[in-house]
């Protein structure tokens, strides 16, 4: 079927071939859903409301949250629509903007993660300085800076696609839109927009990471410094949340890179799993974590459920 360049739509795509069965589909995707939005919120609430809880690392860990919720209120609402409803059709600029949010979100995921590995690398390494060198203040400007480099470096692939030319199939293969599902479709010049993303990927991605690691080898360090083995255990224990969301992400991340670059045998259906656990699985778990490996959120939300049932 052809599509003129004028066309002002694209189809979003849910599981070729599972068309029937995209009601059953859903009840996983919706319950995930539901589960993200409880984790994260419930977070959120819980670093506002405890006073105990106001300290740098946690106000990071509520940046991650708010992230997660983000991603995930993107992506859902559409994913969703084709499964529940069948409501393929998304405007041009309605995907555009949901692109240029998937990326910028993901991106500032991965500052956010950054973010956390300098908290715990000054708790560590200059534990008697940690509140007077991670002031409020800086906290702030680091989560300013965060969000300006996610949501500045996206800007650059996504402007021009309000202005290419799009033709024959405007039929993505996905149920939410992807710069790199959409530069496909475009009838133009695209070589910026093929480079760009690949430099991005890797000042932002492979360098965060390659910090993180960095940050982590300085850490062991100096944890292996300290005398009594109950205190090498106790300033690991406070790494090892931050630490799982870390191999969460980037595993998630390196995973769904490899099927990408290297899959192209693979089944379609592979790819689209991949990609949604790339998106889902990250927002489900950090909660989850955070929530098992860490005694301050545990005690405010045992709190919380133990007035709900006073009040009750």
């Amino acid at each position: 079927m052809l599509y003129n360049s004028s066309s002002s739509f694209f189809l979003l795509t849910g599981f070729p071939g599972f068309e029937a069965a995209h009601h059953w589909i859903s009840m996983p995707f919706f319950i995930v859903n539901i589960s993200v939005l409880l984790g994260n919120g419930t977070l959120l609430l819980l670093i506002k409301e405890y006073h105990n809880l106001h300290e740098p690392m946690y106000y990071f860990l509520a940046m991650l949250a708010a992230t997660d919720l983000g991603l995930t209120l993107t992506t859902m609402p559409t994913v969703l629509g084709v499964l529940w409803l069948n409501r393929r059709e998304i405007g041009n600029v309605a995907c555009f903007s949901q692109a240029y949010l998937i990326h910028s979100l993901s991106f500032v995921e991965s500052g956010v993660l950054l973010a956390m590995a300098y908290d715990r690398f000054i708790a560590i390494r200059n534990p008697l300085r940690y509140t007077s060198i991670l002031t409020n203040t800086l906290v702030v400007k680091i989560g300013l800076g965060v969000l300006m480099r996610g949501f500045a470096s996206v800007v650059p692939p996504i402007l021009p696609l309000y202005f290419f030319p799009y033709c024959h199939s405007h039929v993505l293969s996905h149920a939410f839109c992807l710069h790199q599902d959409v530069i496909k479709l475009a009838c133009a010049d695209t070589t910026f927009n093929r480079l760009y993303p690949v430099v991005v990927v890797a000042l932002i991605f492979v360098l965060d990471s390659l910090i993180i690691l960095i940050s982590y080898v300085l850490i062991l360090k100096s944890v292996l410094s300290i005398a009594s083995r109950e205190e090498r255990a106790k300033a690991l224990n406070t790494c090892v949340s931050h630490i799982c969301c870390v191999l969460v992400f980037y595993v998630t991340v390196i995973g769904l890179s490899l099927i990408h670059r290297f899959g192209k045998e693979v089944p379609h259906i592979v790819h689209l799993i991949m990609s949604y656990v790339y998106f889902l699985f990250p927002p489900l778990m950090n909660p989850i974590i955070y929530s098992v490996k860490t005694k301050q959120i545990q005690s405010a939300i045992l709190h919380l459920f133990t007035i709900h049932r006073v009040e009750a």
